[in-house]
């Protein structure tokens, strides 16, 4: 079996194909509840939402990176009109804690950085993929954005985001489904 590894950093062993079980959400879809722990200090609960907020849950690939700088900085500069249209904004990646906090503290990210060093959200959610970068395979996520509303329902999904003004078309969705 070809060994697979990160180009960057040394990834889970993990088989050459996709789980069986990895599932295919679809928008309409109950989303899968977590908890993790955050950037906050507290672990975070999909759950603690429900009834209260939409929520945005973006995950991407690696905290400091050009791509994941951009599109974090984008839901930050615009947490203000998210949080008018009642919704939270949590970032997910398999970073580690020490990381999170390096990267909140760097941008100044006012919304939590959940940790997925175990890719098991990942997996629940079919973003842990296999990807290929200066042809070299890895397990990594695809950078995805889910919009969950109030019920705990996918409202929208946003496969293989491009991170440009990506937060303004979620913002722009969001609003729509507040209407």
């Amino acid at each position: 079996m070809k060994e697979i590894t990160h180009p960057m950093a040394k990834q889970p062993e993990k088989p050459a194909a996709p789980p069986a079980s990895q599932p295919t959400l679809r928008e309409g879809d109950p989303a899968p509840m977590f908890t993790l722990p955050s950037s906050t200090g507290a672990p975070i609960s999909l759950a603690d939402y429900r009834g209260k907020q939409n929520v945005v849950l973006y995950f991407y690939p690696k905290d400091d990176t050009p791509g994941c700088t951009i599109e974090a900085c984008g839901f930050r500069d615009t947490i203000g009109d998210y949080r008018r249209a009642g919704a939270a904004v949590l970032g997910v990646s398999l970073d580690n804690m020490t990381s999170h906090l390096k990267f909140v503290d760097k941008f100044s990210l006012p919304f939590p950085l959940v940790s997925d060093e175990q890719h098991e959200v990942s997996d629940a959610y079919g973003v842990y993929k296999l990807k290929q970068m200066y042809g070299r395979e890895y397990w990594g996520i695809e950078r995805t954005t889910f919009l969950i509303d109030t019920r705990g329902k996918i409202a929208k999904i946003y496969p293989k985001v491009k991170v440009d003004d990506h937060h303004y078309q979620v913002l722009k969705d969001l609003k729509a489904l507040s209407r």
